[in-house]
């Protein structure tokens, strides 16, 4: 999802990118969105424990948000240099990964 939500921002540098209409840009997106889905939703059904996967809905949830998060610094730390990262943000990403602790915690 960070691509699609994201991408189009540093695209826009693109001569032929820069050339499509905000609905194109939608499409565009949605498209590389559905990419994801595609990947997402068999492994969530399959990972999920009422299907007989190891996780709950909650650590489904968890784990997820640790991996954008991990995806969108290597995006925005290469794609947009204008974008430091900062104290705060590596401090967020620790209280997410205490978040994971928690959620796996009986």
């Amino acid at each position: 999802m960070t691509i699609a939500w994201y991408g189009h921002l540093r695209l826009k540098d693109v001569p032929w990118f820069a050339k499509l209409t905000l609905p194109a840009i939608i499409l565009f997106s949605w498209g590389i969105a559905l990419l994801e889905y595609i990947v997402q939703i068999p492994a969530n059904r399959i990972a999920f424990r009422e299907n007989g996967g190891p996780f709950s809905l909650w650590q489904l949830k968890v784990i997820q948000e640790c991996i954008t998060l991990a995806v969108f610094t290597v995006f925005a730390t290469v794609l947009f240099k204008n974008e430091p990262l900062k104290f705060n943000h590596i401090l967020s990403a620790f209280f997410l990964i205490l978040a994971v602790y928690f959620v796996f915690k009986e």
